[in-house]
């Protein structure tokens, strides 16, 4: 039941987007729409992934952290079609061209590069045998966030709240890391 529900949650930005496009219909660049609605899906979920360990404490999600995280990847999946199928129609010179001209999509491309290994080996097999490689979702994170800031073209007071959040759970992680170091030794 709880992994029902929280596949609903889950699945709320996806439900969200699809009633303001196809029903609503008062959305006035779809494609910019999609983008964003996807973008802020994947980034928000893949920090609510590492975040996981963090709460631990008071809310034990660590089961959940695979299906949390491969919804993530989920939208960064759809984050890329919109730019491959509605943005560049197939045009895969385009996607090339695009890719080495602004850099903020060269980031996204390398950032998504990392998620797909890490959905591909998510798979309790390979998980076992690239387990270490995992920790590149830092790597990604950090290139998406200078994706979507690069992107924006302008820091705004939300993109300024997001990087502090950010950076707090970057604080927050490192600080984990140090105490779980410091009680191995």
């Amino acid at each position: 039941m709880k992994r029902v529900l929280l596949f609903i949650v889950l699945l709320l930005p996806l439900a969200f987007a699809s009633v303001e496009l196809f029903i609503l219909q008062n959305v006035q660049d779809p494609i910019k729409y999609i983008y964003t609605v996807t973008g802020v899906g994947a980034t928000v979920i893949l920090f609510a992934t590492i975040t996981i360990s963090l709460i631990t404490k008071w809310i034990n999600l660590i089961k959940y952290r695979k299906m949390i995280g491969l919804s993530g990847f989920f939208y960064a999946f759809l984050h890329f079609l919109n730019f491959y199928i509605l943005d560049a129609e197939f045009d895969f010179s385009f996607v090339i061209k695009e890719s080495l001209d602004k850099p903020f999509i060269y980031l996204g491309m390398i950032a998504f590069s990392i998620l797909i290994f890490m959905a591909i080996t998510s798979t309790k097999k390979l998980f076992r045998k690239y387990n270490k490689y995992h920790k590149l979702v830092y790597l990604s994170l950090l290139l998406i966030t200078i994706h979507f800031i690069m992107a924006q073209k302008s820091l705004t007071i939300l993109q300024f709240s997001y990087i502090a959040i950010i950076l707090f759970i970057a604080y927050c992680k490192l600080l984990q890391q140090i105490i779980q170091k410091n009680r191995v030794n």
